[in-house]
């Protein structure tokens, strides 16, 4: 089995995704060859700058435009229509990729090169088996294109969603965003906490994603300065400047603190965690979900982020934190409530698909030996 992934750095979650597919792969296929690609960097450096670079800014600067342009293009075509003719023009790139690399299958994970794939074999240029991985708990007709051969959706919500939006069923898998198999292991509570130097007592984790956005100064210092009797662990991933900040602002807490920079041990600090306060991404809520972490919601960015919170709220796996709101009161309605804890548990488990990586990974079979 020769798998090529084509994803897009546009945060952390799309090749995490790529990743726990190709473990899986190379350990059930140890002669298999196996590549992940970031799409436009191997395109043109100064496209991905272009494009991703202004993604990122806007979402950094500009939220609210962004998530104008993402509604938009939720109901309308221009914006769609400009994504489709943007990578139409670059597919033609890829096509060189494919035909030196000669993979027996592709696997997108994010909708751009998914829509450069699409173009390549409705012009006969490509004639390979394509699979779409959606990374979050929402759709979107940024990923409807036709030639997909199929589709893995975080659950069946969004099946019903895509088939009332004309894709067929047949083709929609509803297994579950893949995740690294670090998450599926039970490790020793105490023993993590004893090498982190942390107290048996309740525990959160805030996390704000690979970019280290969203509020988490606020939540933070609501946090350590809270009444309750509880540690906290801050992941404050590529945000230099957060992490300084944050080690400043608790210098004088009673409370036990550990701040940690980009970090591939989120597995075993979940493991430890009673409650995760974090941005919506899919990767991170997905990983939560196997985790049966109760979440709570701060700073969804405007568009997929804020659907995914709307989806987890009114599915009772979340509850939200609102900008300047009372964090100890918020608190106490979730936390010294043992039937909300229970029950936030208990959906969490509904929805983890812990199996979604090996899963994938049949349907692929399934696709190159039909």
């Amino acid at each position: 089995m020769d798998v090529l992934f084509l994803s897009v750095s546009a945060g952390g979650g799309h090749v995490k995704a790529a990743e726990a597919i190709k473990e899986v792969v190379d350990k059930r296929y140890p002669n298999s060859r196996t590549l992940i690609v970031d799409t436009f960097k191997y395109i043109n450096p100064i496209v991905d700058k272009l494009i991703i670079g202004s993604y990122l800014n806007s979402l950094k600067t500009t939220p609210q435009i962004y998530g104008m342009l993402y509604n938009m293009s939720e109901t309308g075509d221009n914006l769609n229509d400009f994504s489709k003719t943007v990578n139409k023009l670059l597919s033609y790139r890829i096509k060189t990729l494919i035909n030196e690399f000669k993979p027996s299958i592709i696997v997108c994970t994010h909708f751009f090169p998914l829509q450069m794939i699409s173009n390549l074999k409705r012009k006969n240029k490509v004639d390979i088996p394509t699979v779409a991985i959606l990374t979050d708990f929402v759709t979107h007709p940024f990923w409807f294109h036709d030639y997909t051969d199929a589709y893995v959706v975080a659950h069946e919500y969004m099946k019903l969603q895509m088939v009332k939006r004309g894709i067929p069923e047949k083709i929609i898998h509803p297994i579950g965003i893949p995740v690294a198999s670090g998450f599926l292991q039970k490790k020793d509570r105490k023993e993590i906490l004893k090498e982190l130097r942390l107290d048996e007592k309740l525990t959160f984790l805030i996390m704000g994603g690979s970019l280290g956005f969203g509020e988490i100064k606020d939540t933070f210092s609501s946090l350590i300065n809270c009444k309750k009797d509880l540690q906290v662990i801050a992941i404050t991933g590529k945000n230099v400047k957060l992490k300084r900040y944050l080690e400043k602002s608790c210098i004088n807490t009673n409370k036990k603190v550990r701040i940690l920079s980009y970090t591939n041990r989120v597995a075993d600090l979940m493991e430890i965690s009673d409650f995760i306060i974090t941005k919506p991404g899919g990767m991170t809520i997905t990983e939560s979900l196997v985790k049966e972490l109760p979440i709570f919601i701060i700073s969804p960015l405007p568009g997929q982020e804020e659907r995914n919170a709307h989806f987890l709220i009114n599915i009772g796996a979340a509850a939200r934190i609102l900008e300047n709101e009372d964090m100890e009161n918020i608190l106490s309605q979730v936390v010294d409530n043992p039937l909300r804890v229970r029950h936030m548990k208990e959906i969490t488990k509904f929805l983890a698909k812990p199996n979604s990586s090996s899963d994938t990974v049949d349907l692929l079979e399934k696709l190159i030996n039909p």
